[in-house]
């Protein structure tokens, strides 16, 4: 820091960089002597001279003198490595408050004052430090919004705020405009509304060590689902090839002893073969002797070697392949084929599905305002939906019932033109949960897009279909309707100006709540949502009957 006061002090104000050759001039402010000579050079033709500075003007151009004094303060600061030359981040840049004082390229601004609304740089700023005349005049930190400080009417600082109108003024207007109002000091309404800031950054504090907090429990809660579900892969890969190391032997074993019987069966068949192989080379024997006797011309000698040719022995009985030994084969295959079904039924999708991994996974149903909060959807009405006798308001957040309102409705084929009733403009697919502030004839639902639209009652009235489910409050409490009069539950419970609906499309689930300091359940529904869900209201009664979503 004192460094930097140093590089103003021994700076040139024209060309910003330590002084070279300084000059002293008759008003005392000093410059680099090829500075100042350039400067009044330019000023020979108007015959005047004066100091860039402070403005003081000298009739004939003053005879310049080097500073010795000043010269020698330079080079020692030179030479301790001083670099009195400003650096970039000391001149004003586009985003900063230049001062209004600097010529050529301006130095950030230092201070600002309220009284001469005019921004300084710290070279600029010493007369109102040095000077009597400034003593008065009030110093800020540097500001490029002086001109809001200023009361537009009276061109005078701002130092009052009305709290009847809620805004800054200057005493006249205190003593004008404002007179009688409840006004205090801006510095008296700063510090009240500090206590107030500060204790709401003790609750935006407080709340954000609780949201770390349940970011934390949940990092957790990934890591216990990481864990459980790494050790449910690790456990079950480990069955699985416990069963694929059975399977494998089991194949070990089957093939076994199928080459086994193979192998038993083809010795059997061989050493049979062998058999009538030698039996057939025996026939062919007596068959040559028998050719060479029947051969014999001589009618003596033939029957002479008659009786000596050998007699034909009972052939042993000719065997056949093993038909039994066939079809264990076959029963093998059977039985392997038949245990592969029994296992491909057991892992059947079936199989899968019994494991629920779904249900295990999803989150608890919440019980607590503060828990159904969590999943609050923002509901605006759609206009084309609306009963002609409907008006909206409240950025369609609101309905009333005024069935001689003189509004035009364009015809659209979404509007229902039997039931006062409306829908919701966006449809509703995930967990989802909103308040209706409700009176005594009104019907809270939840309905499809494709819920009907002509003038059949039962075909577009809430509850009357299959399309829709309502919770109808009237003086003699609360009626939930589904499908028409065959599926009217009378529902028991507290009234309330509020009811609470809950939707869980995925999992079936729809809840309607009194919602007062507790939730009270009024009816649940559990079935299986087959399109996107809107939420609609049901008016009924005296003209300028309410409903409105919050």
């Amino acid at each position: 820091m004192a460094q930097q006061e140093n590089e103003v002090r021994f700076c040139c104000s024209i060309c910003l960089d330590l002084l070279k050759d300084p000059v002293t001039i008759p008003c005392g402010h000093n410059y680099c002597m090829n500075c100042i000579k350039t400067s009044w050079d330019e000023e020979d033709q108007k015959n005047i001279h004066s100091c860039p500075q402070c403005r003081r003007t000298f009739t004939l151009r003053p005879v310049l003198q080097r500073n010795t004094m000043l010269a020698e303060l330079v080079d020692e600061l030179k030479k301790t490595g001083l670099q009195a030359a400003p650096a970039d981040h000391c001149y004003a840049g586009p985003e900063d408050v230049a001062c209004d004082f600097c010529t050529g390229r301006k130095l950030k601004a230092f201070k600002s004052c309220l009284v001469c609304l005019a921004s300084y740089c710290e070279q600029h700023l010493q007369p109102h430090y040095e000077s009597p005349t400034f003593k008065k005049h009030k110093l800020v930190e540097a500001s490029a919004k002086l001109q809001d400080t200023i009361c537009s009417r009276h061109d005078k600082v701002m130092e009052i705020f009305c709290r009847t109108d809620q805004q800054c003024i200057c005493y006249l207007c205190s003593v004008d405009e404002h007179k009688g109002h409840d006004t205090v000091s801006a510095a008296a309404e700063r510090t009240e509304r500090q206590k107030k800031l500060s204790k709401s950054r003790q609750t935006l504090q407080q709340r954000i060590q609780d949201r770390k907090k349940d970011v934390k429990e949940l990092q957790q809660e990934v890591e216990a689902i990481n864990r459980s579900a790494d050790k449910a892969v690790g456990d079950s890969t480990k069955i699985f090839t416990e069963l694929i190391r059975l399977m494998e032997k089991r194949r070990s074993d089957v093939k076994q002893q199928v080459r086994s019987q193979q192998k038993t069966q083809v010795s059997r068949v061989k050493d049979l073969q062998e058999k009538l192989e030698q039996e057939i080379t025996e026939l062919k024997r007596k068959d040559a002797e028998l050719v060479e006797v029947s051969q014999t011309e001589d009618n003596i000698q033939f029957l002479h070697n008659y009786p000596s040719m050998p007699r034909l022995t009972r052939s042993a009985k000719s065997t056949r392949p093993n038909s039994v030994c066939l079809q264990c084969f076959k029963d093998v295959t059977a039985t392997v084929a038949m245990t592969r079904d029994r296992i491909m039924t057991v892992l059947s999708d079936e199989w899968m599905s019994e494991m629920k991994m779904d249900v295990v996974l999803q989150p608890k149903q919440p019980t607590t305002r503060a828990e159904f909060l969590q999943y609050s959807q923002r509901v605006t009405l759609d206009p084309n939906t609306a009963h002609r006798d409907l008006v909206l308001s409240d950025g369609n957040k609101k309905v009333t019932l005024d069935s001689m309102n003189n509004r035009k409705h364009s015809s659209h084929p979404d509007r229902f033109t039997h039931s006062a009733q409306v829908l919701s403009k966006d449809g509703m697919t995930e967990r989802c949960y909103w308040e209706v502030k409700v009176n005594k004839f009104l019907g809270v639902a939840v309905a499809y897009k494709s819920i009907g639209r002509s003038w059949d009652c039962k075909s577009q009235t809430f509850g009357l279909n299959d399309k829709s489910w309502a919770l109808y409050c009237n003086h003699e409490g609360y009626t939930f309707l589904r499908g028409g009069v065959k599926w009217r539950t009378p529902v028991s419970g507290p009234e309330s100006s509020i009811v609470g609906v809950y939707l869980d499309h995925r999992e079936g689930i729809l809840s309607f709540y009194s919602v007062s300091e507790t939730m009270t359940l009024l009816h649940r529904v559990q079935t299986r949502f087959t399109e996107p869900l809107y939420a609609g209201l049901s008016l009924e009664g005296p003209p300028g009957v309410t409903a409105e979503f919050f």
